[in-house]
């Protein structure tokens, strides 16, 4: 190798060759269009590289000289386009050449090495060579070279790829093409090429080893080492393939066998074998077997459906040993099987699978050996070929003494068998997992040396009494990447980075390792430089005791079955198995910028480091001398060694972040207070770091019993401080503390403090609590608004009050007379999660241990301003000032950027109400108010704050959901929803109030001085805060409202369903929903909630029962929290399509643990025990299994509810809108979770919750959506309730629509009809086949047949409550009756269709009642007759009852198409049994009736009053 750029002397002259003639490293000046020269020729940059790839051609200034390698480094690459360099020699003069646009176009004699291809005058001449250029990044090497021979071959960073071509001229000059990405390379220093090797006992390529390499190398010749030298010999002789093709006939240390050596006349004599003589495949294999790459790999065909028939032979008898690569499926059992046999591959009938063949053929299979086909070595090897992954290495060797070996990796296993045949053919059966295998030619094998030396080292017992020899002085000080590390990873910085050049391509092969081993207590931590988004998961971090030098590094860590501890996500894992899961922070949420960090203390524990915070034991028992290991996987591309830094062995303190004391913090030398937690405790709850930290285990499946106490009383004036280090976000409320004067001995640790009623004081949220009641509320600080890194400080004065201090600031007396013998109490309740003691537990050196007065920074016991409770967080816009101590905001400049948050989240009909005090008149617009999910802390304030800042404007405030009223019109993340909404906004003047209020049942209201406009929007999450705009002429506002004065939060259950909901306004008293004789099928618990392990592109609201698709298209995998349990339905609705996609969510369940999955960008892609529904198929782990089930899931529309169900024989069960649509997938293994994968049009989806009431029984249908005698038999009558206004600008059918259009033009009273979501059911073409409804329902009792009225759209009525519970129940029957428009206010009107006696809506009688007295007639009501009131007309059918004559038809104009349509109008009513009489239909039909009813039975009279109830208004428009 060239010793540098230039030189003389000695090293000068050695680098210039025998002859003493350096050859010139320079560019020809005459290049491609685009290229140009610096650096006095050597350096060559693509000019334009954002708009052009090719025209980069550059060559050689003088012809190549044999045996000299001309070589190029690539300075810079961009990822604009595909392909990269390309490099080879031509025959062509370049002082002549007409240069081509590529090197492609070169001909007359030109050889290019394009990506892994060797072209020839632009035609390929050889597929899979060498190393793929396209993947070499910035600063790799690549060079060109012809032999003596007149061959060409290619250098990849050092490294021989063998022949590309022979038959060179001899003169060519080499070319270089600046291709696609790469755009600028340097022409290096010529280096020596390859030699044939000489006949010395010393290996030719040993000047090329390190000197350690060396002298272990002379050492293994000499007489006391003969057997290490044997080994070695073996070793390498038995794991480099290129003995053969590449000219190194034998590699010895020793001896060669007999008649295999060279012979005495060295390399002149060393006869070079021809391609012939090459270890290849046999041409004749198995019949699934595809032969490639010039019979060197062999791949079998259709691997997902066929396991075996994949056996090939090499085409000649065994000389050495063989390597295969396979590339493996996670397909079936079993796995790749290598052998030898007697039998010629020319003359065998090849059996499916060899251990099938019972002579001549030994097989290596899993760990044992089999002989003929029998198992003659069971436990062979503690490797199994099962294991194996991509990439690894499997070869075999007859040995001189007639021993078969078998390597794994590199590793010589042993003695398979001692006596082998002497002709023996390699086989290889590619069975079950292996797919596809390539005989290794690999001429470079320096590397295999070092790492064989290593072997040899560890292995030996001269090497392991050398290991343990002090060699501290050879170790460097300073830590640093080891060279060698994964296929796709680069170390670069000298040592100190490491990359995966290729991120966006692959998202594995990144493994780097130390360069040594750590020390005890030395911390190795990196620093995340880069990441990609592309790919799940992140950085890996670890250690390892293998040794990098000779480890085969796998494709992840995680794969490594020994001796590697691996922190990963949020778990713990130990040669692949999990060992700790719910572990410390979460990896896969780091970002660039965080740093990892590991270390191995003396006691041999293992910590592991998040930002400089400690995450707590992780291991323990690790042996020393272990390597750290970081795993560049996923989405992490780059990370940088950071400074070690020393910890003490055993720390008196965890790193608490945030947690220095300020100058107004209460301070002392209180670091070696002997304040601890107790040893008594919650039974959830753990005591670590000496009694210093308490956390809370099983975080995400329990909230509560996780009580710690102080271990003794606190002292007057002395402060007893924590720091939060870890919260979740699963549960709402959080972390309570305060005091009680009750012994740990004495106390009986119940679920929560508050749960205690006597001696004990507690701060929840913001309530002061004593002895389980509130006593206070709205005290100066919040609890639950805390968050990690957050201090909270009690302590008890001498006068006997208990104060608070939040960050060191005090917060005043939150209550008095607390007994003298008190001890600090914490409950982490809910997100809080753990917690220590800070070095400011101790005495207090100010005056609140005597004094009886408050701090200046105590709060009062009053809010600031009378009657005032709410104020604005301090996170607002750059040009607003807040004041009035938060109360007023003040937009001091300009039109925008005059943002403002209420401080806390809004609670269920909260109100949070503002008056305009001042106006602007120059400028245009409105005030705009919402509520968003953005918490106010979580950006920046945008002037002179370190984070992103907050928008201009409310509308671009999309980073979190946000709704929003800007004039009158409604938008959700600055999409229009709804225009002319209530009062314009624009219309406010000084003095005017406005608030917005979040509703119970997930709506927005925008209040106008005191008058609510109605609901804005719907689907609200359940955590959102009070946002306003002061834009445009709104100067300044003033907070007038405040927080109702109720019961806290944290003291009910931390659920995410806390939320209770009123009794609905009906009642299913008047129904029965038993299942006859059919399975019971239970609600689903009100605890569901999705998994926060969920795809990359999912944002959870709503108390996680919302998830949103917030990106692109893909990556929406959401998991139900909770296991399948068999009879319970488990439903959601999909709340927003958007239809400029295609597809839509599918549904199914998967049988792995969730909470570890490393979700793929779509589920389809899971191929491990997922059944999938996706559109109308059923699929398992990617293959369709069924057709054609149930309805098509890309066209549910908006609203629909789907819901799975698993029966008790395991059967699941597809429910859409109610109905089942039977079993999808039978026997599905158990546990099993929903999962819903938010894909294509379907953005958003919301667990159902069940409607109140039906949990105690009285219903066991869907979420109480059934409607009156819609259960019959136990059949349900398929419901699909429309989206409810303004819930999205998309409507889910446009005939719904229209026939809700014209029910408006009929100016009814809204009162006579079902509130949403039930008001309306569509009967169209679509929606039924959607429902899968049938056409013919039974009811009543007897039962009697009703046709369902498709075509028309259904309008639920409401029910007079004083006939409810008399009257409407299955035994009634269901008909339909005819009617006209004219007539549908005035039946309304009497609440039945005769002269009925009473309102739909009133229990009074109407006017002119009998036994009322006389009354003039309203305008709406018939007066009394005497007579028997007329007839009434129905039928069982609408086909009949809709018909013209009975059904009269109407014009009229849609008034958003303004287009005619006909319409027509009917009633579904209740008809008691026996109060009417069947016969043949009367009226004169222009087609036959019903074919499905009998003619005599079509028609049905009655002359009875009450003997209807109306249930419905249908709706037909043509």
């Amino acid at each position: 190798m060239a010793a540098g750029s230039g030189g003389s002397g000695a090293g000068a002259a050695q680098d210039r060759g025998p002859t003493g003639s350096g050859q010139r490293r320079e560019l020809h000046p005459r290049t491609g269009r685009l290229v140009s020269l610096s650096a006095c020729g050597r350096t060559a940059r693509r000019q334009q590289p954002g708009q052009e790839f090719n025209h980069g051609l550059v060559l050689s200034r003088e012809p190549l000289r044999d045996g000299r390698i001309f070589t190029v480094r690539i300075d810079r690459k961009v990822n604009s386009w595909s392909g990269s360099i390309e490099i080879g020699v031509t025959a062509l003069d370049p002082s002549v050449l007409d240069f081509p646009s590529s090197a492609t176009g070169l001909k007359g004699g030109s050889w290019v090495v394009s990506g892994c291809s060797v072209l020839r005058d632009g035609r390929s001449v050889l597929e899979e060579y060498g190393q793929d250029l396209d993947q070499l990044g910035e600063g790799d090497r690549v060079g060109v070279e012809r032999t003596v021979a007149g061959e060409l071959r290619l250098w990849v960073n050092g490294r021989d790829c063998g022949v590309a071509a022979t038959g060179l001229p001899p003169r060519v000059w080499a070319v270089v093409d600046l291709y696609g990405k790469c755009t600028q390379i340097t022409v290096l220093p010529p280096e020596p090429g390859f030699s044939p090797p000489t006949p010395i006992p010393t290996p030719p390529i040993e000047p090329l080893a390190p000197t350690e390499d060396s002298a272990l190398a002379e050492q293994g010749t000499s007489a006391d080492e003969d057997f290490a030298s044997m080994e070695l010999s073996e070793v390498v002789s038995n794991t480099i393939l290129s003995t053969y093709n590449g000219g190194l006939l034998n590699v010895n240390l020793s001896s060669p066998p007999a008649g295999e050596g060279l012979g005495s006349s060295g390399a002149a004599t060393s006869p070079i074998l021809t391609s012939n003589d090459a270890l290849l495949f046999h041409e004749k294999c198995g019949t699934l077997i595809k032969l490639s790459n010039n019979n060197k790999t062999a791949e079998r065909r259709r691997p997902l459906d066929e396991f075996n028939n994949g056996v090939v032979m090499t085409n000649r008898p065994l000389r050495d040993n063989e390597m295969e690569e396979p590339r493996l499926v996670d397909k079936w059992s079993g796995s790749i099987e290598i052998g030898v046999t007697t039998h010629n591959p020319n003359s065998l009938e090849y059996p499916a699978t060899m251990t099938n063949l019972q002579s001549g053929t030994i097989m290596m299979s899993g760990c044992g050996i089999l002989t003929n086909g029998k198992g003659t070595r069971r436990e062979y090897c503690e490797f199994s070929l099962d294991e194996l992954q991509e990439g690894d290495h499997i070869g075999l060797t007859r040995k001189s003494n007639s021993a078969l070996h078998f390597f794994i990796n590199g590793i010589d296993q042993g003695v398979a068998t001692p006596l082998t045949p002497p002709v023996v053919y390699g086989v290889v059966d590619l069975y079950g997992m292996a797919v596809k295998v390539t005989i290794v030619h690999n001429n470079n094998h320096s590397d295999r040396l070092r790492r064989n030396n290593a072997i040899l080292r560890a292995l030996s017992p001269e090497g392991a009494l050398r290991r343990a020899a002090p060699a501290a002085q050879a170790e460097p000080e300073r830590l640093l990447f080891h060279p060698n590390c994964g296929q796709k990873a680069a170390i670069t910085h000298e040592g100190r980075t490491a990359l995966r050049p290729h991120a966006t391509d692959d998202f594995n092969h990144g493994v780097v390792l130390s360069s040594r081993a750590l020390r005890d207590g030395e911390v190795f931590q990196v620093r995340i430089d880069k990441m990609v988004d592309k790919w799940a998961g992140s950085i890996e971090i670890g250690v390892t005791t293998h040794n990098p030098a000779y480890l085969q590094l796998p494709s992840t860590m995680t794969n490594l079955r020994s001796g590697t501890w691996m922190m990963t996500g949020n778990g713990v894992m130990h040669n692949g198995t999990t060992i700790l899961d719910e572990y410390g922070h979460n990896l896969d949420r780091l970002k660039a910028g965080d740093t990892v960090g590991v270390v191995r203390r003396e006691d041999g524990t293992l910590h592991f480091f998040v930002n400089g915070m400690t995450q707590g034991p992780a291991a323990w028992n690790v042996p020393p001398g272990v390597y750290a290991v970081v795993d560049l996987y996923g989405q992490a591309a780059q990370a940088t060694i950071v400074d070690d830094v020393e910890v003490s062995p055993v720390p008196e303190s965890l790193p608490e972040g945030n947690n220095q004391v300020s100058p107004s913090s209460p301070s002392s030398g209180a670091g070696g207070s002997d304040l601890r937690f107790h040893q008594l405790h919650g039974s959830n709850a753990v005591i670590t770091n000496g009694g210093r930290t308490a956390l809370r285990h099983n975080c995400r499946s329990e909230f509560n019993d996780a009580i710690v106490i102080s271990n003794r009383a606190l002292r007057d004036g002395e402060l007893f401080e924590i720091v939060i280090q870890k919260m979740v976000d699963r549960w709402s409320g959080s972390i309570e503390a305060g005091v009680t004067a009750i012994r740990p001995e004495d106390l009986e640790f119940p679920n929560t403090m508050t749960d205690i009623d006597y001696d004990t004081w507690m701060l929840s949220g913001t309530a002061i609590m004593q002895d389980g009641n509130t006593m206070r509320n709205n005290y100066g600080c919040d609890l639950d608004a805390l968050g990690t890194g957050a201090r909270i400080g009690m302590m008890r004065t001498a006068k006997g009050d208990l104060h608070y201090f939040i960050n060191g600031q005090d917060q005043g007396a939150a209550c008095s007379g607390l007994p003298p013998e008190v001890y600090a109490v914490v409950d982490l309740y809910g997100q809080c999660v753990q917690v220590s003691i800070t070095n400011a537990t101790g005495p207090m050196d100010n005056s609140l241990a005597t004094s009886n007065t408050a701090t200046e920074k105590s709060f009062p016991l009053h809010s600031p301003v009378a009657g005032v409770a709410h104020r604005f967080h301090s996170t607002c816009g750059k040009n607003v000032t807040l004041e009035e101590d938060g109360t007023r905001a003040v937009r001091a400049a300009g039109y925008a950027h005059g943002l403002v948050f209420s401080t806390k989240e809004l609670r269920a009909e909260e109100v949070f109400e503002v008056k305009v005090e001042e106006l602007d008149e120059k400028w245009a617009g409105s005030l705009r108010l919402g509520l968003t999910t953005l918490a106010p802390g979580e950006m920046g304030p945008g002037a002179g704050g370190s984070g992103p800042g907050l928008p201009p404007s409310l509308p671009e405030l999309r980073t979190k959901t946000t709704w929003m009223v800007s004039s009158c019109e409604v938008r959700r993340d600055g999409q229009l929803q709804r225009m002319n909404y209530g009062r314009n906004l624009e219309r406010l003047g000084v003095g005017s109030r406005v608030g917005v209020r979040r509703g119970a049942d997930d709506t927005m209201h925008i209040l106008v001085d005191g008058e609510d406009m109605g609901p804005a929007a719907t689907g609200i999450a359940k955590n959102v805060w009070a946002v306003l705009d002061l834009y445009g002429p709104i100067r300044s506002v003033s907070i007038v409202s405040s927080t109702r004065l109720e019961e806290s939060e944290g003291t009910q259950p931390p659920s995410p369903s806390s939320d209770t909901g009123s009794e609905g306004e009906e009642d299913d008293e008047g129904e029965e929903h038993g299942l006859g004789g059919q399975n019971e099928m239970g609600i689903i618990p009100t605890t569901l909630e999705f998994l926060e392990n969920h795809g990359k592109n999912i944002l959870l609201s709503n108390g996680n029962r919302t998830a949103t698709r917030v990106a692109s298209y893909n990556q929406g995998i959401v998991v139900i929290n909770q296991p399948l349990v068999p009879q319970l339905l488990v439903q959601v609705r999909i709340d927003f399509l958007n239809r400029q996609w295609t597809s839509s969510l599918v549904l199914g369940v998967i049988t792995c643990a969730p909470e570890r999955l490393n979700f793929p960008a779509s589920a389809c892609a899971l191929k491990r025990a997922a059944w999938l529904l996706r559109g109308r198929g059923v699929f398992h782990n990617g293959l369709k299994i069924c057709e054609k089930f149930g309805p098509n899931l890309d066209t549910c529309p908006e609203g629909t509810i789907l819901g799975l169900r698993l029966d008790s024989s395991g059967g699941l069960h597809l429910h859409v809108n109610g109905v089942d649509q039977g079993v999808a997938v039978p026997d599905v293994p158990q546990p099993c979770h929903a999962l819903v994968d938010l894909y294509g049009q379907c953005e958003q989806v919301t667990i159902v919750n069940p409607e109140p009431g039906a949990a105690s029984g009285k219903s066991a249908g869907t979420q109480g959506d059934m409607e009156k005698a819609d259960m019959v038999d136990g059949i349900k009558e398929s419901v699909c309730w429309g989206p409810p206004p303004a819930a999205s600008p998309l409507k889910s059918c446009e005939y719904h629509a229209l026939c809700s259009r014209f029910r408006e033009l009929l100016l009814l009273p809204e009162d006579y009809f079902m509130p949403p979501p039930k008001r309306s059911l569509c009967y169209c073409e679509s929606c039924r086949k959607l429902r899968g409804d049938e056409a013919h329902r039974r009811r009543g009792e007897p039962p009697r047949e009703y046709a369902l009225p498709f075509g028309w759209c259904r309008f639920n009525l409401r029910v007079n409550p004083r006939l409810e519970a008399g009257t409407l129940t299955k035994k009634w029957h269901m008909a339909y009756h005819g009617s006209n428009v004219a007539a549908v206010r005035r039946v309304l009107d009497r609440g039945e269709l005769g002269a009925g006696t009473a309102s739909i809506l009133s229990c009074r009688p109407l006017k002119g009642e009998p036994g009322v007295g006389f009354e003039e007639p309203g305008e709406n009501c018939a007066p009394p007759r005497e007579e028997q009131p007329p007839p009434v007309l129905l039928s069982p059918s609408l086909q009949y009852a809709g018909a013209e004559t009975l059904a009269s038809k109407v014009q009229f104009r849609d008034p958003k198409s303004q287009r005619t349509h006909q319409a027509q109008v009917a009633f579904q009513v209740c008809v008691r049994p026996g109060s009417y009489t069947p016969g043949p239909p009367s009226a004169a039909l222009g087609e036959p009736p019903d074919p499905h009813f009998s003619p005599a039975e079509l028609e049905w009279v009655t002359k009875e009053k009450g003997a209807t109830l109306l249930y419905a208004l249908l709706v037909r428009v043509e």
